[in-house]
């Protein structure tokens, strides 16, 4: 059953993705890396620490994907300012691993809510303005 229930989520995730817009496709990485850092505060009380390892493992690689996505050329001032985030959330999470540390998972799970807050605040009619469209206007 649990097999089913995964692949079902799996076939949703790629469904959804297909159709996403660049603006949703973020937001569904801000929520994704929210969700494996809870599952990793969760195998932390539970003292698993191979779930831990699984789920921080996988928070990192979609915040370092977050990083990644940054056009540091176009964005100027926010991009530094996020790759600067990012990369602070990066040191906490691998921290948050090493030491067993859920209070590390609570501060970038702050830091990572603070800016998903300010992603879903973008209106609906900025979704696919990029810094291209921009110059060209």
């Amino acid at each position: 059953m649990r097999g089913s229930m995964q692949s079902y989520r799996k076939v949703s995730v790629e469904s959804d993705l297909s159709v996403a817009s660049p603006h949703r496709i973020i937001q569904m990485l801000f929520a994704g890396a929210l969700e494996r850092l809870a599952q990793a505060k969760c195998a932390i009380e539970q003292g698993n620490i191979a779930q831990r390892g699984l789920f921080m493992g996988k928070a990192i690689g979609i915040v370092s994907g977050l990083n990644s996505s940054l056009n540091m050329d176009a964005e100027g001032d926010v991009a530094i300012n996020l790759t600067r985030l990012y990369d602070y959330m990066l040191r906490r999470m691998s921290d948050a691993n090493i030491n067993n540390d859920a209070q590390a998972i609570d501060e970038v799970v702050a830091i990572l809510k603070a800016i998903k807050e300010g992603w879903d605040a973008i209106p609906i009619d900025k979704h696919n303005i990029s810094s291209h469209t921009e110059e060209a206007r």
